[in-house]
């Protein structure tokens, strides 16, 4: 008995939390994501067309039932934001239609309506515009994950790839992962000796080398990023710096650029790198690096040979972390990068609030949320006890 008392003591105190990220977490998650998938601009303005259009095989000529249920349809449509939505949704399928719809709105509303739809506009008798037509009927769609990696359905239903002017978010994405992986290899470079400092320092001097590498966790990302803009700029402390000790004649360019970038992203980041190294380094018994050096080891060789594989785990592991934080980067590379330092996070918050497509800006963050959660899987077989196989 006291211990249901106990499960549903527990279960009380957790709700609080589970009712928080259900409600500010996994619901806004849920619909944004579904966005990705949802198309409902058509199908909400012509349903007595999504009827008759079923049986319609997509090759022969559009039959008079169909054209007769699209001027219902019309008709019948009273809410002009959807009929922009359903409009621009598709010319998007098959350019022309935003003048087509026009043309036969105005007919309909000036009341000046043939008998046959062909002759408000010849295009009615062009099988593709019906195609593109039945192709957006159905409320749930690919379309926008394909465009995410530039990829679309063609008239025949084929995946093909999207002209190389139609979208960029390929060569944004790969650009986003390159980014991620300088930065990541630059807090590698300067995080692993770092962390084997702290791991042989003891005392104070421990604690003040961690309080160095957690000081920048304590500080607002916006506000580092904006110190980072002072300092980089050609009259800021480094260049100021370089140029008085003559070590250059004139400023390095380091801020709108991808050198800007990656300094800022890594002093950021560095944390997420050198924590997981040094809980690893101070795990490792220190009679190791002696007991080799015993046996004819140099300090390289007994670094190579038994620190790092000893370490390995703790570098994959920070690796990861900073690699998966850091594709998801918004603020930095907008302040200090330049129009070629921009990552997908820009194009997300760009179709999110600059053209209201949250459709796009769902399918692009559903593709980085796969890709996240593929690596955070990956870093938890790396952060697991070998002994245990727990993290």
């Amino acid at each position: 008995m006291s211990g249901d008392g106990s499960k549903g003591t527990a279960a009380l105190l957790l709700a609080p939390l589970l009712l928080f990220l259900g409600v500010f977490f996994l619901w806004p998650l849920a619909t944004m994501m579904s966005q990705a998938v949802s198309d409902p601009a058509v199908l909400r303005i012509l349903p007595r067309t999504a009827e008759v259009a079923a049986d319609w095989d997509r090759q022969s000529p559009p039959t008079p039932e169909m054209k007769a249920a699209i001027v219902e349809d019309l008709k019948a449509a009273t809410d002009t934001q959807a009929v922009g939505d359903m409009v621009r949704r598709l010319n998007s399928a098959q350019s022309g239609f935003r003048t087509l719809m026009s043309k036969t709105i105005r007919a309909i509303e000036d009341g000046d309506m043939p008998a046959d739809l062909a002759e408000v506009d010849r295009r009615w008798d062009q099988p593709r515009y019906w195609q593109a037509i039945a192709g957006a009927l159905s409320p749930y769609t690919d379309r926008h994950l394909l465009a995410a990696v530039d990829l679309k359905r063609d008239a025949a239903g084929e995946v093909v790839s999207m002209a190389d002017e139609a979208s960029a978010n390929r060569v944004i994405m790969l650009r986003t992962f390159w980014i991620a992986a300088l930065v990541t290899i630059a807090c590698a470079l300067i995080g692993f000796p770092y962390a084997m400092l702290i791991a042989a320092a003891e005392g104070w001097k421990r604690n003040l080398l961690l309080a160095a590498v957690l000081l920048p966790l304590w500080t607002s990302l916006l506000v580092r990023t904006a110190a980072w803009f002072v300092i980089l700029q050609e009259k800021g402390l480094i260049n100021e710096v370089l140029l008085g000790l003559g070590i250059v004649g004139a400023p390095v360019p380091m801020i709108f650029n991808r050198l800007g970038v990656v300094i800022a992203m890594t002093h950021v980041l560095l944390p997420f790198m050198v924590l997981p190294i040094y809980s690893v380094l101070i795990a490792i018994p220190k009679n190791l690096v002696p007991a080799a050096a015993s046996l004819g080891a140099n300090p390289l060789r007994a670094f190579l040979r038994v620190v790092f594989p000893l370490a390995f785990r703790g570098l994959a592991s920070g690796a990861l972390l900073v690699f998966m934080t850091a594709i998801g980067y918004y603020i930095t590379p907008a302040l200090i990068g330049g129009p070629g330092d921009q990552m997908i996070s820009s194009v997300i918050a760009f179709y999110a609030t600059g053209s209201a497509n949250w459709g796009m800006a769902g399918a692009l963050g559903l593709v980085l949320l796969v890709v996240t959660l593929l690596l955070y899987a990956v870093y938890g077989r790396l952060s697991a006890d070998p002994a245990t196989g727990r993290s």
